[in-house]
């Protein structure tokens, strides 16, 4: 392979990648530019073009961010507010490359010349961590078999990409609203106008996300500006209620602007402030915010009547969210690691969860909640804590799954599945298959290093069956819109409101009809917005 193979054409300039074993992969390409001075807090832009040849070997700057135990971060990448950028990965088993224009297929076509699917990935993070350049969303494994071209994603992250600072506007200052959304819009428009440069097809591109990234994938299926830029979706443990009114917002803000000292009529003064210091008051209201109210978490999408006009439940709920087949699910033991960690972000404590329906009632009254003996009705035998854990899992991830499920197979195909397998480590730790264990599997990067402890007492040689399972049914989503199992594997059945077909995947998967009939009763139809 030559070196001038590696470049591509994009419609803002030439990009320089490099070959890497099986892969070859383009990191680090601006897609927006750079979000700061004026910039800052307003909705992206398109960079200036380049002329001369762009090296893309090294991954671009990360979202400025706290540090996370949890979230290992490339140590290399940069913090920096200039950190929208994205990553191409496509098999090098690739035929021959284009000059850019689109007239021809480009350099990871199949061997037939056609343009080959596309995966975009949205990573997750509570919507204040994480980035692309994650050893975890290293894309060899994914791309390696030349199905399909993957792309992933930064998107701004906390206050620089969640805060709803509208109110502020005035002559001569303006805030818009839902910046992360609309940079991961932006995004997908340059997939849309790139990736045949790369032998992809924008015409089938799969948008798939977890957590927070899940959540961004749910609301975009109901944003008008993001119809038509994706084919396909899959919804990880999908946040898919937390998505705020501008009340809730606004009050977000005010907590903010108070960590910063800053009054609304200094709003001005906002431009000049220290990424620091805003990634230190990011914090502390994410912080404090679930603390005070049980559930929420500080920075989420928001109901702005402009990016997002409605709740993306109550768009899914009514069969008028875009008519894209969708995979969607969650983890059997979702609240484990937020027990585990003792995060207020998911209540589980019984007077938390009291106050947290306490919360919903006095900002809905228009809505009939469970009692508590309907709801203890699905949890009956369990102690309070493990009550607690499943009430917290349930009404946070799982029911929204489940509510998005029944609203969207109307007007689409959808394929429901909960991830049960946990390895005996996990077990044994009490955490099982808990929110995010199901990422190293889909992404064939099964021990990040030699310090992982997840397959310490074995079920390695599992874990591989369970990750190439999972990735060819993801895979031939991608591809056919069908998620396929490997031979001998059973048929994931599309969910109806017959049969509700649901795939467990674990050592074995299986395919159940209506899991979820004992949660459906007990939580009742009203959609309860949780964290």
């Amino acid at each position: 392979m030559t070196t001038d193979a590696l470049v591509i054409h994009t419609t803002h300039g030439p990009v320089r990648g490099f070959a890497d074993g099986p892969v070859q992969v383009w990191k680090g390409i601006p897609f927006a530019a750079a979000p700061v001075g004026e910039l800052r807090w307003r909705a992206p832009r398109v960079p200036l073009a380049w002329s001369e040849v762009r090296d893309a070997t090294v991954f671009g700057n990360v979202c400025p961010q706290a540090a996370n135990a949890v979230i290992s971060l490339d140590p290399t990448a940069p913090h920096d507010e200039d950190c929208l950028n994205l990553n191409v990965w496509r098999s090098s088993g690739s035929t021959t490359g284009t000059d850019g224009t689109g007239e021809t297929p480009g350099a990871g076509a199949d061997s037939s010349g056609a343009l080959v699917p596309v995966m975009v990935w949205v990573h997750g993070g509570a919507y204040v961590f994480g980035s692309s350049s994650q050893k975890l969303f290293d894309g060899a494994s994914l791309v390696a078999g030349g199905e399909v071209i993957l792309v992933t994603i930064n998107y701004r992250l906390g206050g620089l990409g969640f805060l709803e600072l509208s109110s502020l506007n005035s002559e001569t200052e303006h805030f818009d609203t839902n910046l992360a959304l609309r940079d991961v819009v932006l995004a997908l428009e340059w997939v849309r106008d790139n990736i045949a440069a790369f032998g992809g097809d924008p015409k089938a591109v799969t948008l798939f996300g977890e957590s927070a990234g899940g959540g961004i994938v749910t609301t975009l299926m109901t944003v008008p500006a993001a119809k038509g830029l994706f084919a396909r979706a899959v919804a990880q443990s999908s946040p898919a209620t937390s998505v705020y009114d501008e009340h809730r917002a606004s009050t977000v803000a005010s907590a903010f602007l108070e960590q910063l000292e800053v009054t609304p009529e200094q709003a001005v003064m906002l431009r000049d402030i220290s990424v620091d210091r805003i990634v230190e008051a990011s914090m502390a209201v994410f912080q404090k915010v679930p603390t005070t109210a049980p559930g929420t978490l500080a920075f989420a999408p928001v109901v702005d009547g402009d990016l997002v006009p409605e709740h993306p439940l109550t768009v899914f709920r009514e069969g008028r969210a875009h008519a894209v087949p969708l995979i969607i699910g969650t983890n059997k033991d979702e609240a484990a690691m937020f027990t585990m960690m003792k995060s207020p972000l998911m209540p589980i404590q019984p007077d938390t969860i009291r106050e947290m329906f306490n919360g919903i009632a006095a900002e809905h009254p228009e809505i009939t909640l469970p009692s508590e003996a309907q709801i203890g009705s699905a949890y009956s035998g369990l102690s309070v804590k493990a009550e607690g854990m499943g009430v917290a899992r349930d009404v946070g991830f799982r029911m929204p799954a489940v509510w998005i499920a029944e609203g969207q197979s109307v007007v689409a195909p959808v394929y429901l599945y909960r991830f049960d397998w946990a390895t005996p480590m996990l077990r044994m730790l009490g955490i099982g298959a808990t929110h995010a264990t199901e990422l190293p599997y889909l992404w064939g990067n099964l021990v990040s290093g030699p310090k992982d402890i997840t397959f310490k007492l074995g079920g390695l040689r599992v874990g591989k069956t369970v990750s190439a399972h999972m990735q060819e049914r993801w895979l031939a989503f991608a591809v056919t819109g069908t998620p396929h199992g490997l031979e001998g594997e059973p048929e994931w059945r599309s969910y109806t409101q017959g049969e509700r077909s649901t795939l467990v995947i674990d050592r074995h998967d299986r395919v159940v009809d209506d899991l979820d009939g004992d949660l459906r009763k007990a939580w009742g139809d009203e959609v309860l917005s949780f964290l």
